[in-house]
């Protein structure tokens, strides 16, 4: 039974499997009829991998990260992390969304802190975890700082590091990068790779920058126009660290670009 069970959670390149989605359907209800949203979506992310789903505005991708962190129940199929069904939201999966979603009344530590405020842990363990994570996103002297008094690459490094204080096994990003200029999401992006191998949690990466998931990820899944299904599950095999050039690069970004129908 033991060995079965140990099967069970490798996938086909024998990855550790930490999330699973298995055949998930979603249709929303209106006045003006049904709209199916997702259609028999599956797919595995490995413990420690970073994937990345990728898609145009509109196929239901952060609904799939909705139903991922529990915060959506209405749907059909089976969503399990480490063996357990998803019945809502846990600190197993830290969740960071497009905006930061700081608190304005409360500094960065008091906003950190929350991820660990009904935690059943000494107050003295949630203290460090909090100066710990601080410290890992590059925030250490600002805790005492309000958000408006940081930038928007810092609110995001914050909600990052709250996502990370309950120590979960799953990180879920919800186009986190999406609002910042240029310069700070290539410096968010090699902030969170520095930061995923301190940490090994593994990643779901919802994003529509092709670029991002190639430099990011360790695989990438294409998503259809709505219903969103998949299109197609690709290895990135670029070797980390990795540059925004190169034919490897080049060839990769091409044909999910072809696959996606941005260029015949």
């Amino acid at each position: 039974m033991d060995q079965m069970s140990s099967r069970a959670k490798l996938d086909a390149e024998g990855r550790r499997q930490s999330l699973r989605v298995d055949g998930v359907s979603k249709t929303y209800t209106t006045n003006g009829g049904s709209i199916e949203v997702l259609k028999d979506v599956a797919f595995d992310v490995g413990s420690t991998e970073i994937v990345g789903i990728v898609g145009r505005s509109g196929c239901g991708k952060s609904t799939l990260l909705r139903l991922i962190a529990g915060l959506d129940r209405d749907f059909t199929g089976r969503i399990s992390l480490d063996g357990r069904d998803i019945l809502g939201p846990g600190t197993e999966r830290g969740v960071v969304f497009q905006e930061p979603r700081l608190f304005p009344w409360l500094t960065v530590e008091q906003n950190i802190a929350i991820a660990v405020h009904e935690a059943d842990i000494p107050k003295d363990e949630k203290r460090q975890r909090v100066a710990d994570n601080l410290a890992l996103v590059g925030l250490s002297g600002f805790g005492e700082r309000f958000p408006h008094e940081i930038s928007g690459g810092m609110a995001q490094r914050a909600a990052l590091a709250r996502a990370l204080t309950s120590q979960p096994s799953l990180l879920l990003l919800d186009e986190p990068f999406a609002a910042l200029d240029a310069l700070t999401k290539i410096q968010m992006h090699d902030e969170l790779l520095r930061i995923w191998q301190r940490s090994r949690v593994s990643v779901v990466l919802i994003t529509h920058d092709i670029d991002e998931a190639i430099h990011l990820c360790d695989r990438i899944i294409l998503m259809s126009p709505r219903p969103g299904e998949i299109k197609s599950i690709t290895d990135v095999k670029i070797e980390r660290p990795r540059r925004r050039a190169g034919a490897a690069y080049s060839a990769l970004r091409e044909q999910l670009m072809t696959q996606l129908g941005l260029i015949s």
